[in-house]
């Protein structure tokens, strides 16, 4: 059984950074492909950002190099450094992780970030 837990997340003004960060509570994080999307009211949920078990990445076109994912795997955590917020990138943030050999995939509660203009 996977459980993810974020945090980080909080209001900033419009420029600004946070980092968000996704505790992975389970066996075998280094073989999990793991994500962050986001969601605002009566939206569909979005991809943001995903990282491979290799540390490959890869973006939602919106990102345009404002954010970075990154992986610690002796840690088994997942970060989203994200720069040059806007308001446009206010949400509910949800670290994801998915793994062919697992039952299903797994998500976290989520965290908000809201970006004030």
């Amino acid at each position: 059984q996977v459980q993810l837990a974020e945090s980080g997340g909080g209001l900033v003004q419009s420029g600004g950074s946070l980092r968000l960060s996704c505790a992975f509570w389970g066996s075998s994080f280094s073989s999990y492909l793991m994500g962050w999307y986001r969601q605002t009211p009566g939206n569909e949920r979005e991809l943001v950002a995903r990282i491979t078990p290799g540390a490959s990445t890869s973006y939602a076109d919106f990102v345009e190099a404002r954010f970075t994912i990154s992986r610690d795997h002796s840690k088994n955590m997942v970060y989203l450094q994200m720069s040059s917020l806007r308001p446009e990138d206010t949400a509910v943030y949800y670290c994801y992780a998915s793994n062919l050999m697992a039952p299903r995939d797994y998500w976290g509660q989520g965290t908000q970030v809201t970006v004030s203009s």
